[in-house]
């Protein structure tokens, strides 16, 4: 899998940035043609520019700095810590500490890998789009789970799970590939959430309602 290069605005936003930055120009032309009044050029130019400047937003995907912590698990996306708890990990059926980060639409989308290690699963299952603010949503929900083995073979799960508005998860990663810590391996378009599988006896470094950033925050050590 090659390296994405960051460059600014994600690849994957850019056909629905060039849309609406066409349309809202493409208004604007015809609204000077027209010699609109002021009133009337503003009701319809301002929405369609703040459209395009939330587009802008939601694709932005910044160059992350990755931490110098060799047992340190990266968090996967932006957001917010919704869940920290000892649980069942669905995929590989054991005990896990499981940790989630809710994004919302004012979010980076980006989703990266959170240790370094060999891909051994990728599963893709149809589902629901309730809120991703809920529980439910992990097993509810359209979703793909990563397994990652590390060096060591400590194996960790990551889960991108579509949200009330999301309707495409990208992965990028197959079975058989190598991840770096930081590494862009997918992405999930509007409102979303990712959880995490971590060996038991992990320890968490976020609490529930902690901002985290992708890459740059520290969610658990590994013991």
């Amino acid at each position: 899998m090659s390296h994405y290069p960051h460059p600014i605005i994600a690849r994957e936003g850019w056909p629905f940035l060039a849309i609406a930055v066409a349309v809202a120009a493409g208004a604007t032309w015809l609204v000077c043609a027209l010699s609109l009044p002021t009133l009337v050029a503003a009701l319809i130019l301002v929405p369609l520019w703040i459209i395009a400047l939330f587009v802008l937003q939601f694709f932005r995907d910044p160059p992350r700095t990755v931490p110098n912590s060799p047992r340190g698990v990266l968090s996967p996306a932006d957001g917010r810590i919704v869940v920290v708890e000892k649980t069942t990990d669905p995929y590989l059926k054991r005990e896990a500490l499981k940790i989630s980060v809710f994004m919302n639409v004012f979010n980076v989308h980006s989703n990266r890998a959170p240790v370094d290690g060999e891909v051994t699963q990728v599963e893709y299952f149809p589902g629901s789009f309730v809120n991703a603010d809920l529980n439910k949503a992990s097993l509810e929900n359209e979703r793909n789970a990563v397994v990652v083995r590390m060096s060591d073979g400590t194996e960790i799960t990551f889960v991108q799970i579509a949200g009330l508005v999301a309707r495409r998860i990208l992965c990028y990663t197959k079975v058989g590939e190598r991840l770096a810590r930081g590494q862009r391996y997918g992405f999930i378009r509007f409102g979303s959430r990712v959880d995490l599988y971590l060996p038991p006896n992990s320890l968490p470094k976020v609490t529930v309602g902690d901002k985290v950033k992708a890459t740059e925050t520290i969610l658990a050590e590994l013991n």
